[in-house]
């Protein structure tokens, strides 16, 4: 099924939302591009900061592309530094993404994706929960993260400092019961205080793309781009 600037309920894109799931869900959510929906399983988010090392950087597009060359949807929020590695590394693989944004559809931040986000509005799937004529605020961005755990099946953490959004979507993930992956040089830094923090709430220390397709689920079947409906 072709999907252009639709508006949908949570459930219509989704599926089936639990009571725990329905309580921070947004009433509508605007979609742009070409995955079928509901949408298929299984969907990881990979998030981080936007400005990351340049392992972290490479990380970030290993892990993407590995998992969607395995039939893996990877979600993340479109931003600079990991977002956009992650997005990149799936569409190099071949396989299918979607951008969650913190801006209307229309909009475009940082302005350095624009081209990027075109490209996943034509080919894959960009999904907003703000309407046009929304002003484009800081909280954005946390409403972002928390939608982004909603439609994931787990959330990989690949570097972040105190501070940010990944962690707004780690916590919520782990309210959600969702699994949380927070890669392992990062849980191991002790200038760090949140990845042991999480650990303690059940995030899991993980090096590869295959430590993560132990705990999503395995049935890949309905798993396409469906551009014919």
């Amino acid at each position: 099924m072709r999907v252009i600037d639709l508006a949908l309920s949570p459930r219509e894109l989704l599926g089936p939302l639990s009571e725990l799931e329905q309580r921070f869900a947004p009433s509508v959510l605007f979609a742009s591009g070409i995955l079928r929906t509901p949408l298929p399983h299984p969907r990881v988010s990979i998030v981080g900061t936007r400005s990351p090392s340049d392992e972290g950087r490479e990380a970030a597009s290993r892990i993407a592309s590995e998992l969607a060359s395995r039939g893996v949807t990877v979600v993340s929020g479109l931003a600079a530094g990991i977002d956009t590695a992650a997005h990149t590394g799936a569409i190099s693989s071949g396989g299918d993404t979607i951008a969650v944004l913190g801006t209307p559809l229309s909009g475009s931040y940082p302005a350095q994706n624009r081209e990027l986000q075109r490209f996943i509005m034509e080919n894959h799937l960009a999904v907003s929960q703000f309407d046009e004529g929304y002003p484009v605020r800081p909280g954005n961005f946390v409403m972002r993260n928390r939608v982004m755990a909603l439609m994931s099946d787990a959330t990989v953490i690949v570097e972040s400092g105190e501070k940010g959004g990944s962690l707004h979507q780690g916590w919520e993930a782990i309210r959600l019961g969702r699994p949380l992956f927070i890669r392992h040089p990062v849980l191991a830094d002790d200038r760090l205080l949140w990845p042991k923090e999480m650990e303690k709430y059940g995030a899991v220390d993980f090096e590869d793309a295959g430590d993560i397709l132990d705990f999503v689920p395995t049935s890949l079947s309905d798993l396409t781009v469906d551009g014919v409906g």
